[in-house]
């Protein structure tokens, strides 16, 4: 640590290095965070969170029984042990509630003052925060899965919609109506998600096996339909063109937007080349993956060696992306989780669980102190190694 501030201070190292390397190491002591609660509220299990990108404090959740909950994150009582507030919520007696289970929210990237949500009562709510109330509400005529707004579009207000159908629907927030539908999936669309590279880049994943990347500005929409095979296989094998053998329900760009994970329930995740579509080929194991619906997986972001964090049962697995090591399982929920989500600036995670819960897992306090280098060496996991070298090739 000693050497990475002098030599920054000399100009010898590029000041992000450090705080990557900080990252990293933070993000490989992720625990279960005794002295904060988040407020139990839902009276169901939990299916989607989000925090919203503009100071990382609040956090929404939508949970099975309709109900929509906005926590503030921050500690204002400066007290080691405190709870995560509801500052609000859409209960099941407020006159917009959703009628059945809100399975995605989503902050408005730019703005606190608005959010999304979407539920199996195949409809789509655009929300005023701080009044909550239903600024629209788009109608669809199938349950609806997933929903996705552009994390950096500043040219086009477009919500990609998931729902039981074969097509993915692109509602226009400028318009209040639904002005594009992109076709190509044969079974109901389980996830989709926006580049947060590229302003019209958009990545489904469908129950037909298949993943679909498109260009929203071509008319004929699909620019790739990713292939597990690499194009190997001859296209009258039945698993050629499919992304997964099984139904594909989990979509997550990496922070850069130059991967895309997935999963599936054959009980796989692939990491793919977002600008030509190949599958890298990185083995993760068996991921566990029997959810019937949408699994909410996350990505670390500005860490030397990036993680993914995926629901596995009642626990989270933590892999690094590149490699496919598993490096942790984090354990403290009693039953399946669906949800988790990264908060980037501290590097805390977030996971929401059948059990009603959510926890917080943050980086651990308590750092060994070692008698010597070489013992140091021989402790860190393989990614913190990296994370922390000071040569040229780290």
């Amino acid at each position: 640590m000693l050497g990475f501030l002098s030599a920054r201070q000399t100009g010898l190292e590029d000041p992000l290095r450090l705080r990557r390397a900080a990252s990293t190491r933070r993000v490989l002591g992720l625990e279960l965070n005794k002295d904060r609660d988040v407020e139990r509220v839902h009276g169901g299990g939990i299916n989607t969170l989000d925090i919203e990108p503009v100071e990382g404090r609040y956090m929404l959740s939508g949970g099975s029984d309709g109900v929509i909950v906005l926590y503030d994150l921050e500690n204002s009582s400066r007290q080691p042990y405190y709870t995560c507030k509801a500052v609000c919520s859409v209960d099941r007696y407020h006159p917009d509630v959703h009628k059945y289970s809100v399975e995605t929210v989503q902050w408005y990237p730019h703005d606190t003052g608005m959010f999304t949500s979407s539920s199996f009562d195949k409809t789509l709510k655009v929300w005023d925060t701080n009044t909550l109330q239903t600024a629209d509400v788009f109608n669809f005529e199938e349950t609806v899965y997933s929903h996705h707004m552009s994390p950096v579009s500043t040219k086009h207000c477009l919500v990609a919609v998931g729902t039981r159908g074969p097509k993915v629907q692109l509602c226009d927030l400028k318009s209040g109506s639904c002005s594009h539908i992109l076709q190509g999936h044969r079974q109901e669309i389980l996830a989709v998600s926006w580049s947060p590279r590229y302003d019209y880049i958009l990545a489904t994943a469908s129950a037909d096996s298949r993943v679909k990347l498109w260009d929203v500005r071509r008319a004929s929409g699909c620019l790739i339909t990713l292939d597990q095979h690499n194009g190997e296989k001859s296209q009258a094998v039945e698993s050629a063109n499919t992304a997964h053998n099984g139904k594909v329900n989990g979509l997550c760009f990496t922070s850069d937007g130059l991967h895309l994970l997935t999963v599936g329930t054959d009980n796989r995740m692939r990491l793919w080349n977002s600008s030509n579509g190949e599958n890298t080929l990185v083995n993760y194991g068996k991921v566990c993956n029997n959810s019937k619906k949408g699994l909410k997986f996350t990505v670390s972001s500005g860490c030397s060696s990036e993680f993914v964090f995926v629901p596995y049962g009642s626990t989270i697995a933590v892999y690094t992306v590149y490699s496919g090591e598993q490096i942790t399982m984090l354990k403290g929920h009693y039953k399946s989780v669906d949800c988790c989500v990264f908060q980037s600036n501290l590097q805390e995670l977030y996971s929401g669980s059948r059990d009603c819960n959510i926890l917080a897992w943050v980086p651990s306090l308590y750092e060994p102190v070692p008698d010597d280098d070489e013992t140091t060496k021989s402790q860190l996991n393989p990614a913190f190694e990296d994370a922390w070298s000071s040569s040229d090739e780290g």
